[in-house]
């Protein structure tokens, strides 16, 4: 494959939201306090006036995936017929989960069934019936429902980029829906959002990890929690994540998902087996009934008559819109390395082996809170509600080794925060040079800065809610895209021979197709 010379691509998209990025990370340094209240304002309006709305839409992503392993269109390729894939399986896997889910699950591992425990939605608190739906609704957050928006929104990508040989771009599935001029400026507002929702989700979920590194530092190291530790651990996150970003897929991001992943899982079973190991299996095992047969429910419970609407917009509606803010960008990144994959082999891979992971994540993290409260000597709750960003190290502290445990920790949370911004740089590059799988690298430079400078406007806030709203402030308007996608992809998939060999002319000319 010949190279290219790189060149700055300069379109319609880039500079509209390039500015429009950049007013957002002035405004944010200049007066963060007025930021975080314009944000928090239109999410929660956004989240309070049309729940039932947002809810049934990401249970449709679910229900869409699951036809798309069961049905008809489940043995076609992402690719020519022939294809095999890129990556190994494991690979594949590590770099989907690490860009996917990042640090929010050592944040948020220990803290968020402990939550749900104490405070649980429409029932008694601090009961043995708390725990078990406490690892339900945790479950529902970040099993099935997230994974599938990840899976249909990579799936378009991947089905139009490798079987239809058009650009990795989210106007291609728009284009294809409305041909002409009204599909190329349509497809521009698509590129455009789509580029916002990445870049707030990635600002609002940086700023979220800083904060966990620097209360990891300070059960680890003694270092003190200033904003001015948390700028120093963003410089050095910004290096490390542009160094990352300009070696390529297939050597920065696949070699550091995959040492995510060791110290992830050695944590976790370090945290088994020295631990109640039997409390935490049946913890496990009890929750995978829990999740399963309460999963319709789940999905499809609002409240309404026990006014907890402010705990479904807060908890559950902001986690599946903070899923679909990173759509784009996982969606796009996961499409990229899944060339040559089946619909189904792709779908359960994208699916179904993250949710089992952070099931067995959350039943040992969680379920060994809960045996420190429950059987053990207490007093992680009160740590846990008075700063959630520290749960997660004085949950550590309970168990042998623990400077040792947090160190490590903190190591795990910074990599996995490289990982989402390196993979999160390369994907914003892409969007908007056209939709080159290797984009420039000056391209990754411009957008690698200005995600920094946002993340730096949201931490000034210094609020955790303030970084949520960031973080799914871009999703809102996006959804309608990825809806329109979804009818593009259903009717083109519809023409497809289903268990025919691959004509030909279904992929476009080689010349066509960049390869990465």
């Amino acid at each position: 494959m010949n190279e290219k010379p790189e060149k700055f691509r300069m379109n319609t998209v880039f500079i509209v939201s390039m500015a429009f990025c950049a007013a957002i990370g002035i405004w944010g340094v200049v007066d963060s306090a007025g930021m975080s209240g314009a944000l928090l304002g239109f999410t929660n309006y956004s989240l309070t006036t049309v729940s039932w709305a947002w809810l049934v839409t990401c249970t449709g992503f679910m229900v869409l995936a699951g036809y798309m392993v069961f049905g008809p269109y489940a043995n076609i390729k992402l690719g020519r017929d022939d294809e095999e894939p890129e990556f190994s399986t494991a690979s594949w896997i590590a770099m989907l989960f690490a860009g996917g889910m990042g640090s929010g699950l050592l944040v948020w591992g220990p803290a968020e069934p402990m939550y749900h425990y104490i405070t649980p939605p429409g029932a008694e608190g601090i009961t043995a019936a708390a725990a078990r739906q406490a690892l339900v609704i945790t479950n529902l957050h970040w099993g099935f429902h997230a994974w599938s928006i990840y899976a249909i929104c990579a799936l378009v990508i991947a089905y139009f980029t490798f079987r239809k040989g058009e650009a990795s771009m989210m106007s291609t599935p728009i284009q294809a829906l409305f041909p002409g001029l009204r599909g190329k400026r349509a497809g521009q507002v698509a590129d455009i959002l789509a580029v916002l929702s990445v870049v707030f989700g990635l600002a609002g979920s940086l700023a979220m990890g800083t904060l966990g590194v620097r209360a990891g530092s300070f059960y680890a190291f003694g270092t003190s929690e200033t904003m001015t530790v948390a700028m120093i651990i963003l410089a050095v996150l910004f290096i490390s994540y542009m160094l990352s970003a300009t070696t390529g897929v297939d050597k920065g991001i696949k070699i550091l998902s995959n040492i995510n992943m060791l110290i992830a899982i050695g944590i976790m079973l370090f945290i088994l087996f020295v631990g109640p190991t039997r409390f935490l299996l049946e913890t496990f095992v009890d929750s995978i009934g829990g999740y399963l047969s309460g999963l319709v429910t789940m999905s499809f419970r609002l409240f309404p008559f026990e006014d907890l609407g402010s705990w479904t917009s807060g908890w559950t509606l902001t986690y599946l819109i903070w899923w679909i803010a990173w759509g784009p960008f996982v969606g796009i990144f996961v499409a990229r390395i899944s060339r040559g994959r089946t619909i189904r082999e792709f779908c359960i891979g994208v699916i179904g082996v993250p949710t089992l992971f952070s099931m067995v994540w959350f039943a040992v993290f969680g379920g060994a809170g809960f045996y420190i409260e429950m059987f053990g000597g207490g007093g992680l709750k009160e740590i846990i509600f008075d700063d959630p960003m520290k749960a997660l190290f004085a949950f550590l502290s309970y168990f042998p080794g623990a400077d040792i445990l947090n160190a490590l920790a903190v190591a795990l949370m910074f990599i996995f925060l490289v990982t989402s911004a390196d993979s999160g740089t390369y994907v914003l590059a892409m969007m908007t040079s056209d939709g080159d799988l290797n984009p420039p690298q000056i391209q990754k430079w411009v957008w690698g800065c200005l995600i920094a400078l946002l993340t730096a406007a949201t931490l000034l806030t210094g609020s955790v809610a303030a970084a949520k709203a960031m973080a799914i402030t871009g999703a809102i308007p996006f959804t309608v895209i990825i809806l329109l996608q979804i009818v593009s992809f259903m009717r083109e998939i519809g023409k497809e021979k289903v268990g025919k060999p691959q004509a030909a002319a279904t992929i476009r000319a080689a010349g066509k197709e960049k390869v990465a």
